[in-house]
């Protein structure tokens, strides 16, 4: 029992000494990545039998006293779950910053980029990283927690993904920078520099992956283990005509209303929500509670697209759903490889009746909580068919998870609460996830990242010649993350809305043109002073353009989220027209100078001409000697 004793006391003494070791916190990076299965590798103290969980909570101790004065990073998303098979958000990797398009996905445990020199990685968003031009960058070299190249000189990750593809390559460190609306500053990490792609990894448009899981070289744990963030993240995917959303790393005030299920950490690497059934309509499925608990148990995975349940679960889904939209027309599926459930709903394509036709479903938690879903949770629209849908949950085979993909969250907030094991969900409209929560409500002005290359071009005011410049005109390149068939009609409305945010009049504020782009829309806003003769002043200028790039411009849910791609000034359109006439009367003159000149010409040429079929012969010249007179 003494030395029981002895041999507590004297790891508790090594566990308070590791914090002030810079090698131990060096070594967290460096550990290599968790095995096949995802799990993470456990710490272990010698002499000191641990109670389950210990560990994690004396080393999450620290930051739970502090977590709620540290920052946050809100991060935007782009595109759409169901088009691309995945959200994006925007990470800054390097000095200067290289921008990079990375997929979200809480399952994945590493994130990675391409490298310069990768000769087997497809053609994505973005160039390539090149550590060569960061000033910051440096590998991480080989050591005894790592898997090393053939060399022993550098630290290597390899993962593989359920849908055959894969990434491998070499594990860098440099500074990280999470965007202009973040409160957090950019700080080092450890990424992922790929030298080899497979699958869809390799033809994927996306740059990469942001790593979200649970895992050491997880970002999220990085930023974590260095006190930066509290030990939370937040996903918010926009809904099914809308894409986009916003995410947020590290903690902040959550709603009253939302509601939270445990996560257990030890059930599973994956982050996973006690499910025990599932309601259709109101009724219960008839299952044993037993059938969600196989394997890894219901997992939340924001990188997969759709949800997959236990082959009993999904019979007894799709059949209660088929006895409720029993009077819907039934057609075959988009694609002929696959046998899914679509319905004919109505020659309209638009989404917002589907509750009124569709039943509602809900996920009933061990609590007896429950989770209400809304059609665009279960469905996806019909890509051949206009008006239909199709069934977006899936058997999952001989694999007994239940696996809820980013379909199942569309306008939802979904909060992992690392730190308390648990899941918070809330029905929002995600493309206004910062109004409705006040997040950015204390944070300081944001820092400007430097431009390169890859950046989004913006032609600021600091880059136009000093003194006042003649405005006549301001053109704003914004992308929407809403489809251009579906915005089409809606032009008119997106006009007058955006000038009476801009505080101008209505024939001030004009949309030239419409693009389409993915599942977004690209289009030009032109913005004109209120007579043709007048200018816009540099402040005013500025100011215009300033509350697009800040997203102070508040739309409509209809209209999504917003991003100012590019923008550009045109000089005063008086002076324009000036230069215009003076343009058409000088090569007037130039064409009636032309004129003349050819018909002066003319006249000469017929002159000589003439002159020279009927030469002038002198009187005594003309009489010849030899000639004599006929007689008459």
């Amino acid at each position: 029992m003494a030395l029981a004793s002895i041999g507590a006391m004297f790891s508790l003494l090594i566990y308070l000494s590791l914090p002030c070791s810079n090698a131990a916190a060096e070594n967290i990076l460096h550990q290599s990545p968790p095995p096949a299965d995802g799990s993470r590798r456990p710490m272990v103290f010698p002499l000191f039998l641990s109670q389950p969980n210990s560990s994690r909570s004396m080393s999450l101790l620290h930051r739970k006293l502090h977590s709620k004065s540290l920052p946050h990073s809100r991060m935007r998303l782009y595109d759409d779950i169901l088009l691309n098979g995945y959200y994006t958000t925007r990470l800054w990797i390097g000095t200067p910053p290289q921008m990079f398009a990375l997929i979200v996905d809480s399952g994945s445990t590493v994130t990675y980029v391409p490298c310069s020199d990768c000769e087997q990685c497809g053609k994505h968003q973005d160039p390539k990283f090149q550590p060569e031009m960061s000033t910051t960058y440096q590998p991480v070299k080989c050591n005894m927690d790592c898997h090393c190249d053939d060399d022993k000189e550098q630290c290597l990750y390899e993962r593989e993904y359920a849908e055959h593809s894969s990434s491998k390559g070499v594990l860098g460190e440099d500074l990280i920078s999470f965007g202009n609306e973040s409160e957090l500053t950019p700080h080092r990490a450890v990424f992922g520099c790929e030298n080899v792609e497979t699958g869809d990894l390799y033809s994927q448009r996306a740059d990469g992956i942001i790593g979200l899981g649970q895992g050491d070289l997880s970002l999220v744990d990085q930023l974590v283990d260095k006190g930066l963030i509290s030990n939370s993240f937040a996903l918010c995917y926009g809904g099914m005509d809308l894409g986009g959303g916003s995410m947020v790393l590290g903690g902040f005030s959550y709603p009253s209303d939302m509601m939270f299920t445990d996560s257990d950490p030890d059930r599973s690497p994956y982050y996973n929500i006690d499910l025990t059934g599932i309601r259709v309509a109101g009724k219960d499925l008839l299952l044993d509670s037993r059938v969600f608990d196989g394997e890894h148990g219901v997992v939340l995975d924001s990188g997969t697209t759709y949800a997959y349940l236990p082959d009993a679960a999904f019979s007894a889904f799709e059949e209660a759903l088929m006895r409720e939209a029993s009077p819907l027309k039934k057609i075959d599926g988009p694609d002929p490889n696959f046998k899914d459930t679509c319905f004919h709903v109505a020659p309209s394509n638009d989404a917002s009746g589907l509750s009124t036709i569709f039943p509602s479903v809900e996920m009933v938690f061990k609590s007896g909580q429950s989770w209400l879903l809304s059609p665009e949770n279960y469905l996806f629209r019909h890509s051949k068919v206009h008006g239909a849908y199709c069934l977006g949950v899936f058997p999952n085979g001989k694999d007994h998870t239940t696996l809820l993909g980013g379909i199942v969250v569309r306008n939802t907030l979904v909060v992992y609460d690392r730190e308390n094991s648990k899941v918070g969900f809330l029905r929002t409209n995600c493309s206004e996830l910062s109004d409705r929560l006040h997040i950015d409500d204390s944070a300081p002005p944001p820092a400007t990242l430097p431009s390169n290359d890859s950046n989004p071009t913006l032609n600021t005011s600091s880059s136009l010649p000093g003194g006042e410049i003649q405005i006549g005109q301001i053109n704003l390149d914004i992308q929407l993350t809403v489809n251009s068939s579906y915005l089409k009609p809606r032009m008119e409305e997106l006009s007058k809305v955006l000038s009476k945010e801009l505080d101008v009049k209505s024939s001030q504020v004009y949309i030239s043109n419409l693009t389409s782009k993915g599942n977004n829309s690209l289009i030009r806003v032109v913005v004109v002073p209120t007579e043709p003769s007048s200018l816009f002043s540099n402040v005013t200028e500025t100011s215009i353009v300033s509350r697009f790039t800040n997203h102070q411009i508040k739309l409509p849910d209809i209209f999504g989220n917003y991003e100012l791609v590019s923008y550009t000034l045109e000089p005063s359109r008086k002076r324009a027209r000036w230069v215009m006439k003076n343009t058409i009367v000088v090569m007037a003159i130039l064409i009636v100078a032309v004129v003349v000149g050819l018909i002066a010409y003319g006249v000469w040429l017929m002159w000589k001409r003439k002159q020279a079929s009927n030469p002038y012969i002198h009187v005594d010249e003309a009489i010849v000697a030899e000639q004599e007179l006929l007689p008459l």
